[in-house]
């Protein structure tokens, strides 16, 4: 097949293994670098041109689209969509999986198992709102934030009602603000589950290496083996069922009363090989390989 990575670069650990994988197991394969790629929009007539060359003829893309560039990326993914190429990620499923606020909402209308939540644009309703979370300490996020960025721990109420107005005068694009209880037995930890074609291939358990509650990699945490119950990789599964997505790093932490996932990642780095050993590349371009030809299926989740 010819197969095209969206990429920002051949650097990127993830392109490097999916590229060396696909080649090996006897694909072509073209790295294109999305942000320099540009969308001709006529009635009939999509196309997506890079370098200076209109890009066609491709069996299958598989979408690496960067947080920041979200907008831009899934429009590019779209564009070929029109164009009939297979995507082994539908532009709407890595739009939603990138808005916290939605994800949130799909995933409690899915069954699956989250972290209380509620969102408000008013900061005069404090009282109300950590009443509703059992009070503090709660955790205080923007919608689209990513590797931990965005995302503050409040102790008290007064640093909660100081955060969130900080956070209302600084955000200036609208984006929504959610609270969410602090899930103290799991504080610092959680858990990345690696999810391809309805299975969890790969996981590992995340530790922070100070007193950050967050245990992103990004942030410096640690990454280690650890064995999933299997509530724990039903509820992966379900949780990337629920953003349609069929690749997807599903973080979750385990409480007192279960998994409860904490967000579905569309893009999921592939940093999880280097800890656990496994092999997360192959299931990839396998799954491309059994689904190329059936071409893009309508999306079922429906929001």
């Amino acid at each position: 097949m010819k197969i095209a990575i969206l990429s920002n670069g051949t650097a990127n650990y993830s392109t490097k293994r999916l590229k060396e994988v696909a080649l090996a197991r006897g694909h072509e394969v073209h790295v294109i670098k999305y942000r320099d790629c540009y969308a001709s929009i006529e009635q009939n007539k999509p196309t997506v041109s890079y370098r200076g060359e209109d890009l066609a003829q491709f069996d299958a893309i598989i979408p690496r689209i960067a947080s920041h560039m979200t907008r831009y990326g899934t429009a590019i993914v779209r564009q070929l969509e029109m164009q009939g190429v297979y995507t082994v990620s539908s532009s709407i499923a890595i739009a939603r999986s990138r808005d916290k606020l939605r994800s949130m909402q799909l995933l409690a209308k899915s069954g699956v198992g989250i972290p209380k939540t509620v969102f408000s644009r008013n900061s005069t309703d404090i009282e109300s709102l950590l009443d509703k979370l059992g009070g503090t300490p709660v955790i205080i996020k923007l919608a689209r934030g990513t590797h931990g960025n965005g995302v503050v721990l409040a102790e008290t109420k007064k640093a909660a009602k100081s955060v969130l107005q900080a956070f209302y005068l600084s955000n200036e694009d609208g984006t929504n603000i959610l609270l969410q209880e602090f899930i103290e037995e799991s504080a610092g930890t959680d858990i990345r589950a690696f999810v391809v074609g309805g299975r969890v291939v790969a996981s590992m358990k995340r530790q922070s290496l100070d007193d950050d509650f967050r245990s992103n990699l990004h942030k410096g945490g640690e990454g280690v083996v650890i064995k999933l119950t299997d509530e724990e990789k039903k509820m992966a599964t379900k949780a990337a069922k629920a953003m349609g997505l069929h690749v997807a790093g599903v973080d979750m932490m385990r409480s007192a009363r279960g998994p409860l996932i904490l967000e579905v990642n569309a893009s999921p780095g592939f940093g999880i090989e280097k800890v656990t050993g496994r092999d997360v590349a192959t299931p990839i371009i396998e799954y491309v390989e059994r689904n190329a030809k059936r071409r893009n299926v309508k999306d079922r989740v429906g929001a």
